[in-house]
Formats: structure tokens, C-alpha cells, sequence
């Protein structure tokens, strides 16, 4: 657990790419700069794309989805109507796309053999978030084999995390996380015309309205 922790530090130290996949249907590509403040992220889900910019304290978003009073433009968000969970930002605790610190709070055991560490974790105790996300459909639970679904997590030569994967198995789909482009330089454009995003977008999103 030291390992998997200590292998995250360098989120609020320097800038990186993540890429985090679930079965192939929801992805995001993410550069994260925490001490430059820049930061872009794509989410590709159901044949559609949500852009995030962030530059210092702005947020910036647009989405293909045909939200109902949204449009496909870009908006400005507030960043206080965006809930904790869900929260983007350069914060210690909101500046990772990936969500790895959620991850590794529902580790469950975990064995290191370097340069991996391997065991299970509780996908039941996985909080809300960015990254990879599992929550059961409608009228649907969660398989009793959830509490101790295995994974598999790898360290560079330097101890970072570059990868955190989860296999398919009893009904949870696979799922990855990986890290890279250590010390890249992030740049991201603030976009012309973005518009306050009207109240409509924050109902649609699960967000504060």
C-alpha cells in the first residue's frame, strides 16, 4: 500500500498524461500540469465527446451530446456548482483525471513483487469520481465476488504508478489506468466565445443546479 501511495506522488509535483479505459465504451485522455495550472481532458462515451480545459481557476467545457438546452458550444463552468465528487481542478485530491486515489482506498490486499503490485480490491468501496467508474444498473447489485475483484498495478524505476489494471470478471467489466509523458509541457488554449453554461447543464450532468 506504501508503494501504490507513495507511487502517486508525483501528481501534484509534475505534469503527465493519463488514459483511462473501460472495456473500450468509456475513455478519457488527459494532460495535467498541477503546478503550471493547465489541464485538458477528452471522455469518449457512446460514440461521443466531452472536451475539458482548465487554466488556473477556469473551467471550460464542451460536449456533442444532445443536451436539451445545452448546445455543443463552448461554456464556462462555476466551479461552485461542481459537487466534491466530481470536482476537476488543481487541488491536492481533484487534480487527478485518473482517479487513483479512489482505487487505492478500496485495495483490498496487495502483494509487491517488483516492479508490480498485485491483489484485490472492493469495487463495492470504489467512491464516485473521475477515472474508472462501476456502478450497477437499475434494479442490479453487485456480484458478491465485487468485494475482492483482482488487479494488477505497475511501478517505473523511479517508483511511479504507470499502470493500474483490472481484468473482466463476474459481470465487471475490464478496466485500465495508465500513466505517462512525465515532465511534458501542457498547453492549452483558452477557447473564443465560451459562454456561461446555463443551469440546464449542471441538472443533465447530476450536478448542483
Amino acid at each position: 500500500m506504501d508503494l501504490l501511495r507513495s507511487g502517486t506522488e508525483f501528481i501534484d509535483q509534475t505534469s503527465f498524461r493519463v488514459d483511462t479505459d473501460i472495456a473500450g465504451q468509456v475513455t478519457t485522455l488527459s494532460h495535467v500540469d498541477t503546478v503550471g495550472k493547465r489541464a485538458t481532458i477528452t471522455i469518449s462515451a457512446a460514440g461521443r465527446v466531452v472536451e475539458i480545459r482548465l487554466i488556473d481557476d477556469e473551467i471550460y467545457l464542451k460536449s456533442e451530446a444532445d443536451l436539451p438546452g445545452v448546445g455543443h458550444r463552448w461554456m464556462v463552468l462555476d466551479p461552485t456548482r461542481v459537487p466534491p465528487d466530481f470536482a476537476v481542478g488543481f487541488a491536492p485530491g481533484k487534480n487527478d483525471p485518473g482517479g487513483s486515489a479512489r482505487l487505492i482506498d478500496a485495495v483490498v490486499t496487495a502483494r509487491a513483487a517488483a516492479p508490480y503490485v498485485t491483489g484485490t480490491i472492493d469495487v463495492t468501496r470504489m467512491r464516485a469520481g473521475n477515472g474508472i467508474n462501476f456502478q450497477p444498473g437499475p434494479g442490479e447489485t453487485f456480484p458478491d465476488s465485487a468485494g475482492s475483484h483482482p488487479f494488477r498495478a505497475t511501478l517505473d524505476a523511479d517508483g511511479r504508478l504507470v499502470s493500474f489494471v483490472m481484468p473482466a470478471a463476474n459481470g465487471i467489466p475490464d478496466a485500465s489506468l495508465r500513466y505517462s509523458a512525465f515532465g511534458t509541457a501542457v498547453e492549452v488554449i483558452r477557447p473564443e466565445g465560451a459562454t456561461a453554461a446555463p443551469a440546464a447543464l449542471y441538472r443533465q450532468l447530476g450536478l448542483r443546479g
